[in-house]
Parts: C-alpha cells; sequence; structure tokens
C-alpha cells in the first residue's frame, strides 16, 4: 500500500460513538442501541514526509440516544454538557470531515467508514458527499509485524515504545497516535500507508 503520488494528503481518523456498559461485548444488539457518532477527530498528513498539515476535531450531538451513558463519558472524557454546549448534527459534522480530507485517501484502525456511513443510513441522509479511498490501518500495522489484535488505536503507543499525549479513547488524540505510528513505522522502514 504506498501512497499515490496524485495524493497530496492522508488523513487519519478516528470516532467515539455511543456505548453502553457491555455494549462493545454484545455488539450493539441490545435494542435501542446504536453506534451513533459522539466525536470526529482527524489529523491530516503531507503524502510525502506523514507530517501534520492540520486536525480536526468535532462533536456530535447522536438522535436517538441524546444523553451519554455514564459508561461512555467515564471511557472518553466527553461530557453530556460538552456535546449540548458544542455539537453539531451528525450531517452538519460529516460535511465538514468530509471538506477537511479533500477528496484524498483516509484512513482509521479499523472500519470506522463503516459506522459514518451507519449513522448516514440511521439518520436517513442521502444527500452526502462520498467518501474517498479508505484503508485500515490495522492490516498495514499488521504487516508492520505490529499485531493489531485485541487492541484500540490508543494501545499503539506504548506498543511502539511511543509516549501517549493526550486522553485515550479522545478521538482527535487516537488519532494523532496512529499518525505518529505510521511515521514511526516508516522511520522503521515500512512502506506508508495509504488507501
Amino acid at each position: 500500500m504506498i501512497l499515490p503520488v496524485s495524493a497530496p494528503t492522508l488523513t487519519v481518523f478516528d470516532l467515539e460513538y455511543t456505548a453502553w456498559s457491555g455494549s462493545m461485548a454484545g455488539h450493539w444488539l441490545e435494542p435501542g442501541q446504536f453506534k451513533e457518532v459522539v466525536q470526529i477527530g482527524a489529523v491530516k498528513l503531507d503524502g510525502c514526509d506523514l507530517s501534520v498539515l492540520d486536525e480536526l476535531d468535532l462533536l456530535v450531538k447522536p438522535r436517538i440516544n441524546p444523553v451519554l451513558s455514564p459508561y461512555f463519558e467515564n471511557l472518553t472524557g466527553i461530557s453530556n454538557d460538552a456535546v449540548a454546549a458544542r455539537g453539531l448534527d451528525f450531517r452538519e459534522a460529516y460535511g465538514r470531515f468530509a471538506a477537511f480530507v479533500e477528496g484524498g485517501p483516509i484512513c482509521a484502525f479499523g472500519h470506522d467508514e463503516w459506522i459514518l456511513e451507519e449513522n448516514l443510513r440511521l439518520y436517513g441522509i442521502s444527500d452526502h458527499p462520498r467518501l474517498p479511498p479508505f484503508t485500515d490501518l490495522r492490516r498495514w500495522f499488521a504487516a508492520c509485524n505490529v499485531d493489531p489484535r485485541g487492541r484500540h488505536s490508543c494501545d499503539l503507543a506504548p506498543a511502539l515504545g511511543l509516549k501517549l499525549v493526550g486522553r485515550a479513547h479522545n478521538a482527535l488524540d487516537d488519532a494523532k497516535v496512529l499518525a505518529a505510528g505510521a511515521r514511526e513505522m516508516v522511520r522503521r522502514g515500512a512502506v506508508r500507508p495509504a488507501a
């Protein structure tokens, strides 16, 4: 997976979405549980040297479960008050994310693009920009001999001997960890990740 010459940037992103105690183990299959996006964090990288060009941090107001669970608040540090004060509707947040990536390739640690698409369907939003080419960084890290199994994006920093800056399970901080991890692997000789 080599970054195409036609792609001057690569955007690494992460999402936080509604969760409850046991929802991950139960795959969000309990009645009324949906993976509604609450935070979009993204880091736009230079396509050549993977240096940071820009950052995006958006809070999103869930529509179906507008009150965040105590479990989610403890996990992410995102409070109901913060979402009420600064949260955007998903349609606007998705539009801002699409504008931020400017059509360049995107990647995440897992299939976060599916969560975005699931939210578009959940809310009946059909007039939206299409997502650009996507890469699941779990496969790329595995090819670099970093086993992604059982890990979240925030777990990569210690696995690579890097310092975690910020908070685990904060979408922007987790995106920064992924970007730093990609730079570190390229520094060690890996081929740059890309869609």
